[in-house]
């Protein structure tokens, strides 16, 4: 990943606080970003780290899966003339398929085929792990073969995007068909975003804390999309994961509701778009 080669400065000592099972929090080092819980977010109050999917009480894994599928399908059924009409416009504008595929790192399970080659020996359940692969699906903004030398993060003005395809990723017309992934329970409306596991290996040597982000399923969208932007460097990386963590220690129905809501004005402005 050619983008990603500035390596990050150390921030300050890691915290060494730990919650009642004797792992180390990860959420207790989101200071060393010098970040905090947006204004508008509610802060859900705990009495311990919630590290992956099922720290997250069953009336709101419930109540997630329940938004998941009534937005989806919603938004599904009504963008459907839409995503038909871009599919024209795709084809009219470059040849090749109008789908674009890839495999994209999901939730971290714990399951044990889906371990790292190289855990990192903290305790069981600090042990770094992928998460489950799935496809992604997305409308097609790239030349075919763009990336015929291995996935590249996307740049200001990049070359391999054509023409109505800048105009889909600003407005986030490209990823209408996640809203199938959604459905199929690979993916949620809110979380955070599915990364390319050709990414993996060098973001979580060089992002602190990158893998617990893994602790919930990826989404559509996330607090991190729309503080944040598009991530194609280690220091957007690195502020994308703080905010990624807190969404993960904050995770609502409420609070996905609100990022939601905020998407709407994300997507109409095209803020950090490329």
């Amino acid at each position: 990943m050619s983008t990603l080669t500035a390596e990050l400065k150390p921030t300050g000592q890691p915290n060494e606080s730990q919650n009642r099972l004797g792992c180390p929090d990860p959420l207790e080092q989101l200071d060393d970003a010098g970040l905090e819980p947006p204004r508008w977010m509610i802060q859900v109050p705990q009495d311990d780290v919630r590290a992956y999917q099922r720290g997250l009480p069953l009336v709101t894994r419930v109540s997630k899966r329940c938004l998941d599928i009534v937005m989806a399908g919603t938004l599904l059924v009504l963008t459907l003339p839409l995503m038909f009409v871009t599919a024209i416009a795709i084809k009219l504008n470059s040849p090749g398929p109008v789908i674009f595929t890839q495999v994209r790192a999901g939730l971290n399970s714990r399951r044990r085929n889906f371990t790292s080659q190289n855990p990192v020996p903290i305790c069981r359940r600090r042990t770094t792990n992928y998460g489950r692969p799935f496809v992604i699906y997305k409308l097609r903004t790239m030349h075919v073969n763009s990336d015929a030398e291995g996935p590249k993060q996307a740049q200001k003005d990049d070359q391999r995007v054509f023409g109505i395809g800048r105009l889909l990723r600003k407005m986030r017309i490209d990823e209408l068909p996640q809203l199938v992934n959604v459905l199929r329970g690979e993916m949620s409306m809110v979380g955070p975003r599915p990364e390319c596991i050709d990414y993996m290996e060098e973001l979580s040597d060089k992002v602190p804390n990158y893998l617990d982000r893994l602790g919930l399923k990826p989404g559509l969208t996330g607090i991190a999309q729309i503080e944040a932007g598009y991530a194609n460097d280690l220091e957007s990386y690195r502020r994308k994961i703080a905010f990624d963590l807190i969404y993960l220690k904050n995770c609502c129905v409420r609070n996905d509701i609100k990022i939601l809501v905020r998407t709407a004005r994300v997507v109409l402005s095209g803020f950090g778009a490329l």
